[in-house]
């Protein structure tokens, strides 16, 4: 009697084990013909590439641990997804239609191009998305997570068409279209144990492989790594360099009207480093407008400074909801002297406005010049081209 116990708690062992699909287990991949028509050698479900165990150094001290955690075969199917036009209602846009990965996943265009128009604001970069504390995602954070924004754009009518709106077919005769490919049924048996699609296994998918684009193999990492703190001066950085960055680490102090009088300038009050995401807290930048004209004080958010320009030091596309700043220098610029949106910005971040009035930093050339030269010491180079991060699509 006990033997027969003991192997019927093996038994449910192991039916439990198969039907939580560990990234280990699967049944043998031959039962996979249409993945490997389609992806060939770009998706190996023997040897997948690694997204879940990559290396973070341990000055990160963020990491977003809300959501549905990184797999292998998740971050898989969610790479496949965020490349696939089918997603999009006349195959013609997909997620990296307007985060393209030679861009630090952004645009280069000011509004990106939808099924129906162009988006309304500026495609924000998706660079290490998970180490920040802020949960928000949109510029207005209308967003309460990651999960729930990625279908978002799916269901919009103007980018990818499936708002059940105006017109258009809804999510759920997305479903129905991706269930009817051969791959997306293999994906989703190989992740879930079951070929049938649902909005929230897209969401989880999705959400892994954004999560796992990330990027700390820049000068600022190697030479955070061999410092013991963030003030100190990194030994491989340049003298302008090492200024930037305590231009970009210090407050400023300001007179009774706003003008700066000593210090540096005070970045990190709201990009804070070594992640250099951006303070939940923080309310408008000083950009108003918008994209369409009029006024929009509703954008609070914005991504991680890592990566804003390239490798060769250029601007990973137009900056800002508007997309209004097309170089690092008129970035710094912007925050010189806000006065002006002091006066007609009513969402106003407090930290741009001491003593109620728009600070004016008074910034030199050479403090520019530096502030430049150390955003630069900030990009790396493997999300530029690792191929996990690229279209599987043959």
């Amino acid at each position: 009697m006990k033997n027969y116990v003991a192997l019927c708690l093996i038994g449910i062992l192991v039916l439990t084990s198969c039907s939580n699909n560990s990234d280990n287990d699967y049944e043998d991949v031959s039962s996979y013909p249409f993945i490997e028509a389609e992806f060939g050698s770009s998706i190996n479900l023997e040897n997948l590439d690694n997204y879940a165990n990559q290396t973070v150094p341990s000055y990160i001290t963020k990491n977003n641990p809300q959501g549905s955690l990184i797999t292998d075969a998740g971050a898989t199917l969610g790479r496949v997804l965020f490349y696939d036009k089918k997603l999009s209602s006349n195959n013609t846009i997909s997620c990296s239609s307007c985060h393209i990965q030679s861009k630090a996943f952004s645009d280069g265009a000011i509004a990106s191009q939808g099924v129906n128009g162009t988006t309304g604001r500026h495609s924000m970069r998706l660079i290490n998305v998970r180490f920040a504390n802020e949960r928000k995602f949109f510029w207005d954070e209308r967003a309460l997570n990651l999960e729930t924004q990625t279908t978002m754009p799916i269901k919009d009518h103007g980018e990818m068409g499936f708002s059940g709106q105006n017109g258009d077919l809804s999510f759920a005769d997305l479903i129905v279209k991706l269930s009817a490919v051969g791959y997306y049924r293999e994906l989703f048996k190989f992740l879930y144990g079951s070929e049938e699609i649902t909005e929230v296994k897209i969401q989880n998918a999705l959400s892994q492989f954004i999560k796992s684009i990330q990027s700390f193999d820049s000068k600022y990492d190697a030479g955070r790594a061999l410092s013991p703190n963030e003030a100190q001066p990194f030994t491989n950085f340049t003298a302008e360099e090492n200024q930037g960055k305590n231009l970009f680490l210090t407050p400023p102090t300001f007179d009774t009207n706003g003008f700066r009088t000593g210090g540096g300038l005070g970045c990190n009050g709201c990009h804070n480093a070594p992640e250099f995401d951006i303070d939940p807290n923080s309310l408008s930048n000083g950009i108003g407008g918008s994209i369409n004209g009029g006024s929009d004080f509703t954008n609070t958010r914005a991504p991680s400074l890592r990566d804003v320009a390239n490798r060769l030091g250029d601007a990973n596309g137009p900056m800002m909801h508007t997309g209004v700043i097309a170089s690092l220098q008129a970035a710094i610029g912007h925050y010189g002297d806000l006065s002006v949106a002091a006066a007609n910005n009513p969402n106003l971040d407090p930290r741009l406005k001491p003593n109620g009035r728009g600070q004016q930093l008074n910034l030199r050339s050479n403090e520019v010049n530096a502030v430049i030269a150390f955003l630069k010491t900030l990009s790396g180079n493997d999300v530029y081209t690792n191929t996990k991060w690229s279209s599987p699509f043959r």
